[in-house]
């Protein structure tokens, strides 16, 4: 199925709230036993460097990759490249097995979770907010097009 070029930053940003929200879910359930001062600064710090490190700059890669596509009409799964596929993969697999296996404590799992989770959510409203910018980029292009003051 092909959907207009800025869509795929609606589904970006719809892929990566869910699995933001869900992450950060599971950190949060997992808190309250453990809620000090400082596991709630080493989740700011999770939060950060995933934030500044890896989802922020994913974002600008991604953003910039999908309104530089040529044709208008693209694939709806082209909102990622193969890579970050392959990354949410393992990403997933990875947490899943941590959190099954017992190897991680529960310490870990609210602490961890909840500073990923929160850092995903982000990046998921950010692709929103670029799909926003585009989409009302598009606006002002078709109303200049069709003659209209803008």
């Amino acid at each position: 199925m092909k959907v207009k070029r800025n869509t795929l930053l609606l589904i970006a940003c719809l892929v990566w709230c869910a699995a933001g929200f869900n992450i950060f879910r599971i950190g949060v359930l997992a808190y309250p036993a453990y809620i000090t001062v400082w596991n709630l600064l080493l989740s700011v710090v999770v939060f950060a460097v995933f934030q500044k490190f890896i989802f922020g700059k994913l974002v600008q890669k991604h953003t910039a990759r999908i309104t530089g596509y040529a044709e208008e009409r693209q694939f709806f799964l082209k909102f990622f490249d193969g890579k970050a596929f392959g990354i949410m993969a393992v990403m997933m697999t990875g947490g899943i097995g941590l959190r099954v296996s017992g190897i991680a404590p529960d310490r870990f799992i609210a602490v961890f979770y909840s500073g990923l989770g929160a850092a995903l959510l982000l990046a998921g409203i950010w692709f929103g907010c670029n799909y926003g910018k585009a989409a009302l980029a598009a606006v002002k292009v078709q109303e200049r097009a069709e003659g209209k003051d803008v």
